[in-house]
């Protein structure tokens, strides 16, 4: 037992195959005024899948179900897997680096024994690649809780600084550093108020936390003896939304997730997405109670809509699939007017398939599937270096020369970030014998860093940094590229859903729903070294 856990005693027993060896404790990061979220040279960002789920069957294991909810968000994080479960008195811990199919075999699922758990899924950011950092975290004072966070915090460095100097990090995680704050504001208020109703300590506390952290947060949490308990930052900038389905007795069952596309497999169906400022607590009993603890004004990030959730996905009541429809339908008015001679239209798989179906739709076009995918590789955008994400692309896709062979082709992508993957894909489609390759992106150009939890942190990284649109077609080697604007952007997702008044678009715009991010805290993002070594596309020898 380490000795930040021997400062504490918890109430619940805790058992973790991390214990036995399967992760080990990191030193506290030093601190720097260059620190950005905590650690040294970092910003912890999560652009990650979390999965909670509660049944009344206290003798089946909830594990089996939690399995497959991650699978459902696999596409959310390929980087590590965690998972935790409950039986009412003792917490059962499994993470690691690798895919859910791969850290979670046949052994540890027999010992993830309980009814009630958490499950997630992270992908690799600029260093942090240690297990160590895999979610969930947990705290054992008070209570024993258990947390999962999709999203990043903007004000970690001040919080760590601030609020936890008698508390011992073991990680540079803003994820931990959010579990912290609110443990913390938790004890206050059990000790301050020791005759007040349980729900009404959490739904107190976590008020108070919300006025502290600042930034994206989706977070999902396990408290011994009081059940689980999930809350989402006032701004509701990443997703999550709630589930709920009747066992075979007609008891009511709970799950709380990142997208509702994991519902289906488990016989959930979506109630509602939990709303900005929100908290809500499922209970061992099974009774949902929630509270709207700070005011909310929803501003999702545009991105989840264009590139990280899954098509069969509703967010925030908009179907991303007709999203994705919607961005085609526009991208094709701007594409007809350049007047370019197109012989065949080809998505970039997978996310592109719905707009480029628009567009072929739209302009009489046919629509044809040019680029073959290899399943059994990752996404290049995620992965942690540009030197591997480069080996990657000729592993990841290959032009049929049927299709490309004397055509003037338009490839359709979703987005366009580094441009290093584009770069190889127009040279691919060259080798297999297109006369022309243009290009249309289904979103706009990117040219801020996202903050709010996708790895985009440095404008050097960006294709499109300090570069107009014709020069960033002749970096990627193509004949015509156009984009989608940012107006035709918001708009398809503002006519979506008339409740959502503004939509974060900051990578696109620069303008930060949050209202504290500056020049400065920017400068200071990108001299703290993050996405070092990850640089966007340059232009090829023609």
């Amino acid at each position: 037992m380490s000795a930040a856990r021997r400062a504490h005693v918890s109430p619940a027993r805790v058992g973790s195959e991390r214990a036995r060896g399967c992760g080990r404790t990191r030193p506290r990061p030093a601190r720097s005024s260059a620190t950005i979220g905590g650690r040294r040279g970092e910003l912890q960002v999560r652009g990650c899948g979390i999965i909670g789920i509660t049944t009344r069957d206290t003798e089946r294991a909830v594990a089996a179900e939690l399995y497959e909810g991650l699978l459902m968000l696999q596409h959310r994080g390929q980087d590590s897997a965690g998972m935790v479960t409950y039986d009412g008195s003792r917490f059962r811990e499994k993470k690691d680096n690798g895919l859910v199919k791969d850290v979670f075999e046949k052994s540890s699922m027999k010992y993830l024994e309980g009814h009630i758990g958490l499950g997630h899924v992270r992908y690799p950011t600029a260093g942090g690649l240690s297990a160590t950092e895999a979610q969930p975290f947990f705290v054992n004072q008070p209570l024993g809780i258990y947390l999962i966070h999709n999203g990043n915090l903007t004000n970690a460095d001040y919080l760590r600084e601030k609020e936890l100097n008698n508390r011992h990090l073991r990680t540079g995680s803003d994820s931990e550093i959010l579990l912290n704050v609110f443990a913390e504001d938790l004890s206050k208020e059990i000790s301050s108020n020791p005759n007040k109703d349980k729900d009404k300590q959490l739904f107190d506390a976590v008020t108070e936390t919300m006025g502290k952290v600042k930034g994206a947060y989706s977070i999902i949490s396990l408290i011994n003896g009081q059940g689980m308990f999930a809350f989402r930052d006032p701004h509701g900038i990443r997703p999550l939304v709630l589930g709920q389905r009747q066992n075979a007795n007609g008891q009511d069952e709970w799950c709380v997730a990142s997208e509702d596309a994991a519902f289906g497999p488990l016989g959930f169906s979506i109630v509602r997405d939990v709303n900005p400022g929100e908290a809500i607590l499922i209970t061992d009993e099974g009774k949902m109670i929630s509270r709207q603890c700070v005011k909310g004004a929803i501003s999702p990030c545009i991105f989840e809509y264009i590139y990280l959730a899954r098509p069969d996905s509703q967010i925030n009541g908009i179907s991303v699939y007709e999203f994705q429809l919607e961005l085609g339908r526009r991208l094709a008015k701007r594409i007809n007017e350049r007047g370019w001679e197109i012989d065949t239209i080809v998505p970039v798989p997978d996310g592109s398939r719905p707009s480029a179906i628009e567009v072929a739709s739209a302009l009489d076009l046919p629509y044809r599937e040019g680029l073959v995918k290899n399943r059994y590789v990752g996404r290049t955008f995620i992965m942690p270096d540009q030197r591997t994400r480069e080996l990657s692309v000729r592993r990841k896709l290959n032009a049929m020369r049927s299709v490309f062979n004397g055509k003037s082709v338009l490839l359709i992508d979703d987005s366009i970030v580094r441009g290093t993957t584009m770069n190889q894909i127009v040279k691919m489609c060259r080798d297999a014998g297109a006369v022309k390759v243009y290009l249309a992106s289904a979103a706009p150009p990117v040219r801020y860093p996202n903050v709010y939890g996708v790895d985009m942190p440095s404008r050097k990284e960006f294709v499109a940094d300090n570069k107009t649109e014709e020069e960033i077609c002749a970096t990627l080697g193509a004949d015509g590229l156009i984009y989608q604007t940012v107006d035709d952007l918001l708009q398809a997702g503002l006519g979506m859903n008339a409740q959502i008044p503004r939509f974060d678009a900051s990578c696109f715009n620069g303008d930060y729903v949050t209202g504290d991010i500056d020049d400065k805290y920017l400068e200071r993002l990108e001299a703290a070294g993050r996405g070092k070594g990850k640089t966007g596309a340059t232009a090829p020898a023609r």
